[in-house]
């Protein structure tokens, strides 16, 4: 573990230089003791694949002050167990309008469109952080045999809910906006709502994703249906 300043207000954890379950356990588990912790000067942290960073108020507390005091957290964090984590299923219709690039990625792969899908479906992917977009999850865990470049030319706009693939990892726009991931599929579940502040994100860090496939009628049902609850499992 390394830890180093990033400019005057924040400081990064470097927990390995790999990306890993095991880093990414650690790197939760950490963020669950420093919030437990209420460790006065911190203003907030963000955690990546492999490292955090700590943004912190230098008037409230010192640079080494900070150091050490974290540091002792992460000592204590390799002693605890692995954490309570959530399995989240998401539905996904596929392809078609909602999947723009699976025909394009099933022929560059010389498989079928229903190959890629139950390739796709399989894994129960670890979600390695948010970022890029509010709530946008980096899911880890995607089968090698679905690996893409990204597009040459990004979409303008890519639609909220649609799941796509980049290189060796999956993930899913929570918003309208500009992509260049190859689109398989959407999922008419909301991801992000910025009308429930305390709330806003369906997924977070250390968590887990299963993808599982829905019709056209079940797609519609279910953006139609106010009442409909994602499938969490402890």
């Amino acid at each position: 573990m390394q830890i180093q300043p990033n400019g005057d207000q924040a400081v990064i954890i470097q927990f390995s230089a790999d990306v890993s379950l095991e880093t990414n356990i650690k790197i939760n588990q950490f963020c669950l003791k420093l919030e437990s912790s209420n460790l006065k000067g911190v203003v907030e942290w963000v955690p990546s694949y492999n490292s955090v960073t700590i943004y912190y108020d230098p008037s409230i507390i010192l640079y080494q002050e900070l150091v050490e005091r974290i540091s002792l957290l992460a000592q204590e964090t390799d002693n605890d167990s692995p954490i309570d984590q959530r399995t989240i299923f998401i539905p996904v219709l596929y392809g078609g309008e909602h999947g723009p690039d699976l025909q394009k990625l099933a022929n560059s792969k010389g498989i079928s469109e229903e190959e890629i899908i139950a390739l796709h479906e399989e894994p129960t992917y670890l979600i390695y952080m948010l970022g890029f977009l509010p709530g946008f999850p980096y899911l880890g865990g995607l089968n090698h045999r679905l690996s893409a470049p990204r597009l040459e030319k990004p979409r303008a706009i890519v639609p909220a809910g649609s799941v796509g693939i980049a290189h060796g990892q999956t993930g899913i726009y929570p918003i309208d906006s500009p992509g260049g991931w190859n689109i398989i599929g959407r999922t008419p579940v909301e991801i992000y709502n910025l009308a429930q502040a305390q709330k806003a994100f369906l997924f977070q860090p250390g968590d887990w994703v299963k993808f599982y496939r829905i019709t056209e009628s079940e797609y519609k049902e279910i953006i139609q249906d106010s009442t409909f609850q994602v499938k969490i499992v402890r």
